[in-house]
């Protein structure tokens, strides 16, 4: 078992690595300072994606691209270190056009959609001219099950008729975003997984209006969680994505590689919020010692080292299996990271922020920022009770095939 990157890999990682350095985190300030001030999209992001993809640092995500599409190609245990980086900074993968909820939303379109759905929306996508969101959670129902939605996909000769509710759907706030990804029910009465289908449904449709942008944890993110009202919204029959019936499907497809993404990029995050925490505490001193020299310091920056190198082990066993197995043969797997994941990059974030003081819970440090969005992490794409159930489920159905085998290793008290 080789655990170096191959050197093809070593080499993206130090060209996404100097990217970042060079052309991003000198940026931060400024771009903190547009979006604060209103201006969003940032002034400099066109600019910074035409450089990306000018170096070939562009669709990084999407392993199965076809010739002609733009991109590089790379599995996903490849592209796994290189999230990682862009983690590092909030909206860096949108830099090279790699950022939820569009990587998930091209992956549908790539494997789902009919060549004009193909020509009008996933070829704009990958080439970063526009931007996408996916709406399915709802909030008059717990959307961790999928199947309870209500939103209506109504059949009206060769058209649909969408009537509901969404909200936390990501990116619509954007001024770019272009096309939504709708689930709702098509057939109330089907088997309960064949109920939901998708439909493209372009931003400027009549009917679709976008409530509010919700903040979250009372953070406000430019590209927006938006509630969305869908009003007797009609789309032709030929926007459908996929199969009547096949909105479950879909989603899990979709969720898959979606939840991988967000556990790569977290891992990005913690371990700059190690990498924080442990040059403050050899910078300040309490009570004459430098902070690394209290051993609740040293303790916390010990088991930060320990609790990123465990997630991201996973996380690449993970990325090995989806490759070889799909998704479907990783589930367990993804629903592992998922439940992991967002937790330690908000503990290790956490420990990073104490050691700052207050200075850690301002906008002086990325800490504030990137602690809400692991919180947030732990509802996204799935509520962490949700994935623990389905691994506990699993484990107890693999046990049945042996169920009785551990007797041999219990040795009560003889009577």
């Amino acid at each position: 078992m080789d655990f170096a990157y191959p050197p093809k890999v070593e080499e993206l990682r130090r060209r996404v690595r100097d990217f970042l350095d060079d052309h991003i985190v000198p940026r931060i300030g400024p771009w903190r300072d547009e979006v604060h001030a209103g201006h969003y999209p940032v002034s400099f992001l066109e600019d910074l994606k035409a450089l990306a993809r000018s170096e070939g640092l562009w669709n990084l995500f999407l392993p199965a691209l076809a010739d002609d599409e733009p991109g590089t190609r790379l599995t996903n245990l490849e592209y796994a270190p290189l999230a990682e980086i862009m983690g590092r900074v909030s909206w860096a993968s949108e830099v090279f056009n790699c950022n939820a909820p569009d990587t998930g939303n091209m992956e549908l379109l790539h494997m789902f959609a009919t060549p004009e759905q193909r020509e009008r929306w996933l070829v704009p996508l990958l080439n970063g001219e526009i931007r996408s969101a996916f709406a399915m959670t709802e909030p008059d129902v717990a959307s961790s099950d999928a199947t309870n939605i209500t939103t209506s996909i109504r059949r009206d000769g060769d058209d649909y008729v969408i009537d509901g509710r969404k909200w936390f759907i990501t990116n619509a706030a954007r001024p770019n975003c272009r096309i939504l990804i709708v689930m709702g029910k098509t057939d109330p009465e089907a088997e309960r997984h064949r109920q939901q289908t998708m439909v493209l449904v372009p931003m400027d449709t009549p009917g679709v209006e976008v409530v509010r942008n919700i903040t979250t944890v009372n953070h406000f993110a430019p590209e927006g969680h938006c509630e969305i009202v869908f009003r007797n919204v009609r789309v032709p029959v030929s926007n459908r994505l996929g199969e009547e019936g096949s909105g479950f499907a879909l989603a899990q497809a979709r969720l898959g590689p979606g939840r991988i993404h967000h556990c790569m990029r977290s891992i990005g995050a913690a371990e700059l919020a190690l990498e924080l925490m442990t040059e403050r505490a050899q910078e300040r001193k309490t009570f004459g010692k430098y902070l690394y020299q209290h051993g609740s310091v040293a303790e916390g920056i010990a088991r930060s080292r320990i609790e990123i190198d465990q997630a991201r082990l996973l996380v690449l066993k993970t990325a090995w299996m989806i490759d070889r197995v799909g998704a479907k043969g990783a589930r367990k797997e993804i629903a592992m990271i998922k439940a992991l994941v967002p937790a330690m990059h908000t503990t290790v974030v956490d420990r990073a922020m104490q050691v700052f003081g207050a200075m850690g819970i301002s906008p002086d440090t990325p800490l504030a920022d990137s602690w809400t969005w692991g919180r947030a992490l732990r509802f996204a794409d799935g509520p962490d009770e949700v994935h623990l159930q389905s691994i506990a489920r699993m484990e107890i159905g693999a046990s049945k095939a042996t169920l009785g085998a551990t007797a041999a290793y219990l040795t009560p008290p003889k009577r």
